[in-house]
């Protein structure tokens, strides 16, 4: 074997064994991981800004569980401080590196401090009450004691930069002002109709037609005529219903009480207004003279032969076919038993029952 043969032999065991030492079959073994088993705690103390949408917030950590820290907030780049400044309200995350690249991180929030503490806005305004019936009426409110920038809302509408409401009906309403800070204030206001009864005397003059007794139903009337309201008027009987016609009819003798009341709801009322029953007629009282004379003595309460009673003037009428029966046509005898009266006498029951057979004629 020649000497560079040897040579080459030589080198390449030296290699051989080189690389068994760094390895075995030529690999090379990874350093080991320097963060395992290394827990990193952040913790700290927020400042929250002082005024609505300040900047001057802040935040101060520590980190404990290894050294050499390290910090970022929100992802930004690392500073030896913990100290984090000049910070608007919301929400930061703070990230502790130590001197292996070892992390560990907590969330911090600032809010903003309540811009309604403190603060009391008060709401006043005029009202202009509608007309009778109307949604005419308005109510023009104003704020004051907040931050300014007023808005305002009625009834929990939505709000709107005028504090002026227009096109509103009588009744109770709720204005709310709101500042540029969102805080509220609220007053409430009343608009009332004009009462359209105010001066107003309605007059009730009436026409009464008396009733005629023992007829039904009742004959007696009452007709309305008012003045002084707005027309149309609705009448009222007693305590009965409202209606439109200005008539009562059928109504026996008595007092009454009616009532008008205009299109605005104004009324007028005339208590004891009286229906008479009307007087007796004269042929009526003729006819009642002759029974008086020739018939009572077997017909009156005591004794009302065939039951009937002529003391009773209603009687009298409701039967009066009967009487001319008897009395003038002595049919089926005649009346009273001892015979039929004079002519004269039984002319007066005939010219009665021709009239009508009426208390009044």
């Amino acid at each position: 074997m020649s000497f560079r043969s040897l040579s080459i032999i030589l080198i390449s065991v030296v290699l051989i064994a080189y690389a068994c030492s760094k390895g075995g079959s030529g690999g090379t073994n990874p350093p080991p991981n320097p963060c395992n088993g290394v827990t990193i705690s952040v913790n700290g103390t927020t400042s929250n800004p002082t005024t609505v949408g300040g900047t001057n917030g802040s935040i101060s950590v520590t980190a404990s569980g290894s050294s050499g820290f390290t910090f970022s907030i929100n992802g930004g780049p690392f500073q030896s401080s913990g100290n984090f400044t000049n910070l608007a309200a919301g929400s930061y995350t703070i990230i502790a590196k130590d001197g292996n690249a070892c992390t560990g991180s907590n969330s911090f929030t600032l809010t903003n401090p309540n811009p309604c503490a403190g603060v009391t806005i008060t709401v006043t305004g005029s009202v202009v009450n509608p007309t009778t019936g109307q949604s005419n009426g308005s109510i023009t409110a104003s704020a004051s004691g907040g931050a300014g920038g007023f808005t305002f809302s009625l009834n929990g509408g939505a709000f709107q930069a005028s504090g002026t409401f227009s096109n509103l009906a009588a009744g109770n309403y709720t204005v709310t002002a709101k500042d540029a800070n969102g805080c509220t204030g609220t007053n409430s206001f009343t608009l009332t109709a004009p009462n359209p009864c105010s001066g107003v005397t309605i007059t009730l003059s009436n026409t009464v037609v008396g009733n005629t007794p023992c007829q039904s139903p009742a004959s007696g009337s009452i007709t309305v005529t008012p003045s002084g309201g707005t027309g149309p008027y609705t009448f009222r009987l007693n305590s009965g219903s409202f209606q439109a016609s200005n008539v009562f009819s059928n109504l026996a003798a008595g007092a009454y009480s009616v009532t008008a009341k205009d299109a605005n709801g104004c009324t007028g009322t005339q208590n004891n207004v009286l229906v008479p029953d009307l007087p007796e007629g004269p042929l009526f009282a003729a006819v009642r003279t002759v029974l008086q004379n020739n018939c009572v003595s077997c017909h009156n309460s005591g004794n009302a032969q065939g039951g009937m009673n002529w003391t009773i003037d209603c009687n009298i009428v409701q039967f009066k076919d009967r009487i001319k029966a008897r009395a003038v046509d002595g049919n089926p005898s005649p009346m009273p038993p001892s015979g039929l009266m004079p002519a004269s006498e039984r002319q007066k029951i005939t010219n009665w029952i021709n009239a009508g057979g009426r208390y009044t004629d």
